[in-house]
């Protein structure tokens, strides 16, 4: 008899019914907000993720110099290890075009080590005839709290030169771990400027840096300082000029960061809708 009931009382309690269970369309709604916040979510993921994974090598900059200058060569190594630290970097120095001269910039809480090796065959320049030149140059950090967290990098900075007349020198690096492990960055980066997995940081005098400014750190607003006073390690030099390819890294880190910002703005607001509905 229930079932058959009829009349103004079963009209009346059947909305109230259908209204406490919550309105399907806004569910609906709240399925496409949702989907549409995740979807921009994965979008600023992907595109703050590109960029810091095109930049996470061991790279130098500025990455040209002028011939008989003297350089101030920053190296950057960032960790990418996501579970172990870095506690050393050793660069090696050219001994076919070698550097007479390389001082280093004290880092705080790194030991330095200048290798200075005597030359098989001893180099002429211009100037002189050079017999012994800086091979290597390692850092090692001090203890645990000094190393280069995962998710974090560090700059090593020198000053080299006179700088040869050349067409580019590399300058191969080897990463240490905390877990033990080594990463060589030693491979050459070929003339179309593709990367290959490990490549050598390279420094380029009188050839021209490939045109993909994501391959290079080439900062046209930094130059090498002047030869004269062999001594002369220039302070100036070392400014925190941003390069090229640092700042579209930047550029597009902050697009990334406004996606993310937008997808949680339109979830929250899907929320608010809502509860709207569920209150009416």
């Amino acid at each position: 008899m229930r079932t058959a009931v009829r009349g103004p009382h079963a009209a009346t309690t059947a909305p109230e019914h259908d209204h406490r269970i919550a309105p399907a369309p806004a569910r609906h709604g709240l399925r496409r907000v949702v989907g549409a916040a995740a979807a921009l979510g994965a979008a600023a993921a992907l595109v703050i993720a590109t960029p810091l994974a095109a930049s996470a090598h061991v790279r130098v900059a500025p990455d040209t110099a002028q011939p008989g200058s003297y350089a101030v060569l920053t190296f950057r190594a960032p960790t990418e290890s996501a579970t172990a630290s870095t506690t050393k970097l050793e660069v090696d120095f050219p001994t076919d075009t070698p550097f007479s001269s390389v001082s280093y910039q004290p880092v705080p809480g790194w030991s330095t080590t200048v290798t200075t090796t005597k030359l098989k065959t001893p180099v002429k320049t211009a100037d002189a005839t050079i017999t012994e030149a800086v091979t290597k140059v390692v850092w090692t950090a001090d203890d645990k709290d000094a190393q280069i967290k995962p998710g974090q990098f560090r700059q090593f900075t020198v000053t080299a030169g006179p700088v040869p007349d050349t067409g580019k020198v590399a300058f191969p690096a080897h990463q240490t771990y905390s877990d033990g492990s080594v990463v060589n960055w030693t491979q050459p980066t070929p003339a179309s400027g593709e990367e290959p997995e490990h490549p050598a940081p390279v420094v380029y005098i009188t050839d021209t840096p490939p045109a993909d400014p994501a391959v290079t750190d080439a900062d046209p607003s930094v130059t090498a300082t002047p030869a004269p006073d062999a001594a002369g390690s220039s302070d100036t030099a070392a400014s925190g000029t941003v390069s090229t390819a640092d700042a579209v890294i930047l550029g597009v880190g902050i697009g990334g960061l406004a996606l993310g910002a937008i997808a949680l703005a339109v979830a929250l607001y899907g929320i608010a809708a809502l509860r709207r509905a569920g209150g009416r």
